[in-house]
């Protein structure tokens, strides 16, 4: 034991290799320090090993040393080590019972056994704890360099791992109500992909879905006299405000449900369901819940709703199907007069109207924004070809379609900053509305409308566009050491955020994201030319918090590291 006290006084001070290697990390070229513990009772093991270690080479530094385990476990707490390196053999408590306790309590960093025992009943059970590496006494200078040289490797891939997930983790909360909306739109309207939401919606807060059924309520907002003549900045003002209403009383009435604004004049309710409750009184406490919604928007802001209901899905993925029978009611409400309910074999049945005109209305919207004339025109076709196979499709049907879907473009297409009425001056609605009696006919009629939409959006006909696209290159000029996103570029030119990445890459053949970080790589190259900054400083000079990933980047896109760049004098 008289050993072991003359190496613990040995050790205070600590060594003045230890306070140089202290300073040396506020100047590492990477901006951080891996945190070495070396934990051994041979005084002169431990003297050898701070001398053998390539400090600098490494970007390491030393944090401590310890002679038994218990002594060891301390030190990690204190330290919180990157690489912990162990004997084996040591009193109090040997190097594999503290290896045990490190992971009882999920210590993140690479173990390294050193020990003068080569005993294969050790290695078995180191290995067992899945330490990185395993050294026998007398170990070369040669051979220690090269194993912490792969464990640092190995964490610095965890660690810019870990940034990259930390990345995506701030970028989704950034983008969250955005990404919230799109994800419900897609589930509501039956647009999403199957296989990717099944996946997805395991991690996200949807998961409860899982444990529960469905019943959407679709709501239409009724044209009157009072909404004929508004523009489509005061309609947004009105679906602004019936949505904060609808928000609200859902918020009291039925905490587990979500509202989604589909197109125009169209929005619904998902209703999230205990499979342990009562069907009546479920359905009671939604339609008392539609009753005051239904008069809240009346009082409130005088317009009128019609809701529609659909059937209850046990799953999420049958919540489209949901969707489409509660906007079938709503369209029987409105293709069916009084004459047709006397002569009922005159209206299309549930199942011949059942073709989906709410994921067709995305589908088709969505390709309008976004000037995909073909892909437009193959969804006009194939929608018109179910039509075709129905006989009891009437004229009436078609022009409510028609009316809806001028409707859907005219406030789609203003989202993006288009006019649709300063593209079509001379157009009479209803008259040509009136002239449709076929699929056929509606099938002529959307594709020619559709074609004036395309190819009145040519990128440089648009001078709107331009002024946008002029707008974000000079913004990342002068904010590239600040956080720049879409979202803020939205928020600033009132357009979407899709729709501004789509005529950006138009324009210069990069999303803006990719813009943005090219104009920092372009910067951060001249400020490492200057030799006057450390790296951390100009990952930070060029909007980089997190030097590893900033380091990652800068290699992606020039094929060298700042580090070397720095040597080499580049």
């Amino acid at each position: 034991m008289g050993s072991i006290l003359q190496v613990r006084k040995a050790r205070a001070p600590k060594s003045p290799f230890y306070c140089r290697k202290s300073k040396i990390k506020k100047k590492s070229r990477r901006g951080i320090m891996w945190k070495i513990l070396i934990i051994d009772d041979d005084f002169q093991v431990l003297e050898g090993m701070k001398k053998a270690i390539p400090w600098e080479s490494i970007d390491a530094e030393l944090v401590g040393e310890a002679s038994d385990g218990a002594e060891g476990l301390e030190m990690v707490r204190q330290t919180q080590p990157d690489i912990v390196i162990t004997d084996i053999y040591m009193p109090v408590m040997n190097g594999l019972e503290m290896i045990e306790k490190l992971r009882e309590t999920n210590f993140p960093g690479e173990l390294i056994i050193l020990s003068g025992y080569a005993d294969f009943q050790y290695a078995r059970q180191a290995l067992r704890l899945q330490v990185s590496d395993y050294l026998s006494k007398p170990v070369t200078i040669e051979e220690l360099g090269a194993v912490l040289a792969k464990v640092i490797k190995e964490l610095e891939t965890k660690e810019l791992k870990k940034i990259e997930q930390d990345e995506v983790k701030r970028r989704l909360m950034m983008y969250e109500p955005f990404v919230q909306q799109e994800w419900l739109k897609s589930v509501i309207t039956g647009t999403f992909n199957e296989t990717i939401a099944a996946e997805s919606i395991q991690l996200s807060e949807q998961a409860y879905w899982l444990q529960r059924n469905h019943l959407v309520m679709g709501i239409e907002l009724m044209s009157t006299v009072r909404t004929a003549n508004l523009s489509l900045i005061d309609w947004n003002l009105f679906r602004f405000a019936l949505a904060n209403i609808i928000r609200e009383i859902l918020a009291e009435d039925w905490p587990e449900s979500d509202f989604i604004e589909l197109h125009s004049h169209h929005a619904a309710i998902m209703f999230h369901i205990e499979r342990s409750s009562v069907i009546d009184d479920v359905m009671r406490r939604i339609q008392l819940i539609g009753e005051r919604i239904t008069d809240c928007v009346l009082t409130y802001l005088r317009l009128t709703i019609r809701l529609g209901l659909g059937q209850m899905k046990e799953s999420w993925q049958e919540i489209s199907d949901s969707t489409e029978e509660a906007f079938l009611d709503l369209l029987q409400m409105t293709i069916n007069p009084p004459l047709a309910r006397e002569h009922p074999s005159t209206v299309p049945s549930e199942k011949e109207l059942a073709i989906r005109p709410i994921k067709f209305y995305q589908e088709l919207a969505e390709a309008i924004v976004y000037s995909k004339e073909e892909t437009a025109t193959q969804i006009v076709e194939a929608y018109i070809n179910r039509l075709q196979t129905m006989s009891t499709i009437t004229p009436a049907y078609l022009q409510y379609l028609c009316t809806e879907l001028w409707t859907i473009f005219a406030y789609s297409l203003y989202s993006v900053g288009i006019v649709l009425d300063e593209l079509f001056p001379e157009m009479k609605l209803q008259p040509e509305i009136s002239q449709i009696q076929t699929p056929e006919q509606l099938q002529q009629w959307l594709r020619g409308k559709i074609h004036i939409i395309a190819t009145s959006r040519h990128w440089n006909e648009n001078s709107k566009h331009k002024e946008a696209v002029d707008f974000m290159i000079q913004y990342a000029h002068d904010h590239y050491a600040e956080e720049i996103s879409l979202e803020d570029m939205s928020k600033q030119l009132y357009l979407s955020r899709n729709y501004l990445n789509q005529i950006f890459k138009k324009a210069t053949g990069e999303t803006f994201t990719n813009y943005v970080i090219q104009v920092r790589m372009k910067k951060a190259q001249a400020l490492l030319a200057e030799g006057k900054y450390l790296i951390y400083e100009i990952s930070e000079k060029v909007g980089y918090k997190n030097v590893p990933y900033f380091s990652s980047i800068f290699k992606k896109y020039n094929g060298i590291s700042p580090s070397e760049v720095s040597k080499s004098g580049l």
